[in-house]
């Protein structure tokens, strides 16, 4: 007897590693289960010698039988037991900690100089429903950009301002200061305060690609439209480094002309990277660039991205405004996708043209092929349109970069 329950115990331990996951009734039944089964296995011990040589071999088998469940059921117990007490205790120590005060991914931002810039009174550049936007100089004479995120609503619930939350987010910024591209704004570094997060980027003195698009309007600057068509392959370049580089693939979310930052040489550097899916509501990403998926059923994908992307081609290409009133009326159509895409159709893509950048016969041809591909981008069914890793052939393929 003794031989069998040494059995039971060494094939208990070779089920030791078959069970990973439990839940915590099916738990409390196997401990009392393990209970049950050593106490009937220490009166088998117990038990004196039959006289009956039959009633021995019938016992024997039963003995046997009950041996190798008590020990399939001990072994599944003492698995279950240690892969509970080891997965608690990797969890707890793969946990990512709350930071607290300035997190810093740029060797030329200190932090006591961030801290003491939040401190001061800094100038406005913007503002939006979910946030402010700042200009702000650090004592080392670093000219640097603020972007004050509310994530929580303030006086929200606890639920919404708990520890896994504010964990979440900032594991999500972690991943956005990681991203390394041209024409992407880089997070330089974050603060995270009781209800809101400082999120500090590069400052570009030359501002968005619609305060460019309104300069042109009031006629203070002229783009043409090589520099328009570098500025929208850039553009979808950076969407393609977001949609196909990045692992997790990350979406914009919230691309416009407003998120689209122009340095010196008119190359643009997208913002607000992935930042709306932090916040409690998407709602607020509908506007005039937002696919007509958002409005309809609040869903989000990278072709949603590609329809906002060719609005903001629509704009360079027409230099009209997608708010304009003209786009609401019927016979427009609704919207500026739906104007070009029916001149389009009729062979007068060129009335949609902006008269400004129209010139030599060379580029007026690629102009009218960029439209083709706009009204692609802007169909209302997500399959019909290109991925942004097919537009940047089709982009490059007009002009050489």
């Amino acid at each position: 007897m003794w031989v069998l329950c040494y059995y039971e115990l060494c094939f208990s331990w070779f089920l030791f590693g078959l069970m990973e996951k439990t839940s915590t009734v099916f738990l409390l039944f196997m401990i009392l289960w393990f209970q049950y089964t050593s106490v009937q296995c220490q009166e088998r011990i117990s038990e004196p010698p039959s006289s009956s040589k039959s009633e021995d071999g019938d016992n024997g088998i039963k003995r046997i039988i009950l041996s190798i469940v008590s020990g399939i059921l001990t072994g599944l117990i003492a698995a279950i037991l240690f892969a509970c007490i080891v997965r608690c205790f990797f969890g707890y120590m793969n946990q990512t900690p709350i930071l607290k005060g300035p997190v810093i991914f740029s060797p030329k931002i200190a932090p006591k100089t961030l801290q003491a810039a939040l401190a001061n009174e800094n100038q406005l550049l913007g503002s939006s429903p979910n946030g402010k936007y700042y200009r702000t100089v650090l004592d080392n004479g670093l000219t640097i950009a603020l972007r004050r995120l509310e994530p929580f609503e303030s006086g929200g619930s606890p639920e919404k301002q708990n520890k896994a939350a504010k964990r979440r987010i900032q594991q999500h910024l972690e991943i956005l200061a990681s991203l390394r591209h041209r024409n992407l704004m880089s997070l330089r570094a974050y603060v995270r305060e009781s209800n809101r997060f400082y999120l500090v980027y590069d400052y570009v003195p030359t501002g968005s690609l619609e305060d460019a698009v309104n300069r042109v309007r009031e006629n203070q600057v002229q783009l043409g439209w090589e520099v328009r068509l570098r500025i929208a392959v850039g553009v979808i370049k950076g969407l393609q480094y977001l949609h196909f580089t990045c692992n997790p693939q990350i979406l914009h979310f919230n691309l416009k002309p407003a998120n689209v930052m122009l340095d010196a040489e008119f190359e643009p550097r997208l913002a607000d990277c992935g930042l709306l899916k932090l916040m409690p509501d998407l709602d607020i990403a509908i506007s005039a660039y937002s696919a007509p998926e958002c409005f309809q059923n609040h869903s989000y994908t990278d072709k949603s991205d590609v329809f906002s992307f060719g609005m903001i081609l629509a704009v360079l290409l027409t230099g009209r405004d997608p708010t304009d009133p003209f786009f609401g009326e019927a016979a427009s159509g609704g919207s500026l996708g739906r104007w070009l895409r029916h001149l389009q159709q009729a062979g007068e893509a060129r009335e949609a043209l902006d008269k400004s950048i129209l010139g030599e016969e060379g580029e007026e041809e690629e102009m009218l092929m960029a439209v083709r591909i706009a009204v692609g981008c802007l169909s209302d069914i997500p399959a019909d349109r290109p991925s942004s890793d097919e537009l940047v052939s089709m982009l490059t393929q007009l002009h050489s970069f």
